[in-house]
């Protein structure tokens, strides 16, 4: 009986080789308007391992609170160069950074405004199901009326929030811990 991993069991390392092309690190284009955001963080595994080859998607609202898709079509400022999504792999230290702008509130499923955040998708080896989960702004306001982030019990919630890097304005860093003590909180979309 083999142990090998087969392509139909794992994602990667196959990204590696049909997905670089899609690499985008900065949602920031000429004419965007928001404050600008460095988001970077390290997933680790269970052990506290670096991942050394997830996928990290993430989408966000523009500083209007606008998603660049179809559906969205309440009457909010869309910049044309305004794409709101963004993917890099990991490096060999399981680290990922994107340059972004914070993101307006957009309505949640019962209309009422959820706090700025970031959604974010993972894929990677031996994960037959993408996680899904979302980072929040240290010291927003809004963080305490999000129905989301008040869903998530209180002990955990940091897990979702961003840190601000001392003395690099704009810069925010934010680990995933994919198991065990300090597990990112992820969710059923």
């Amino acid at each position: 009986m083999s142990l090998q991993t087969t392509a139909s069991q794992t994602v990667g390392p196959y990204l590696h080789i049909g997905l670089t092309w899609l690499v985008t690190d900065s949602l920031v284009a000429p004419g965007v308007a928001g404050d600008p955001v460095t988001l970077e963080g390290r997933i680790t595994d269970g052990d506290g391992s670096p991942v050394t080859d997830a996928l990290v998607e993430i989408w966000q609202a523009n500083a209007n609170g606008r998603y660049a898709h179809p559906e969205d079509t309440r009457d909010l400022v869309l910049e044309s160069s305004w794409k709101g999504f963004g993917r890099v792999p990991t490096d060999e230290h399981g680290m990922f950074r994107f340059t972004t702008i914070k993101p307006g509130r957009v309505p949640g499923a019962d209309g009422k405004l959820q706090a700025p955040h970031i959604n974010v998708l993972i894929l990677m080896r031996g994960m037959l199901k993408q996680l899904n989960t979302r980072v929040y702004f240290p010291s927003d306001p809004a963080n305490a009326d999000d129905a989301v982030l008040q869903s998530v019990p209180a002990p955990r919630r940091d897990t979702l929030i961003a840190q601000p890097v001392a003395g690099k304005p704009g810069a925010l860093t934010w680990d995933v811990r994919l198991q065990g003590e300090g597990e990112t909180v992820f969710f059923e979309y």
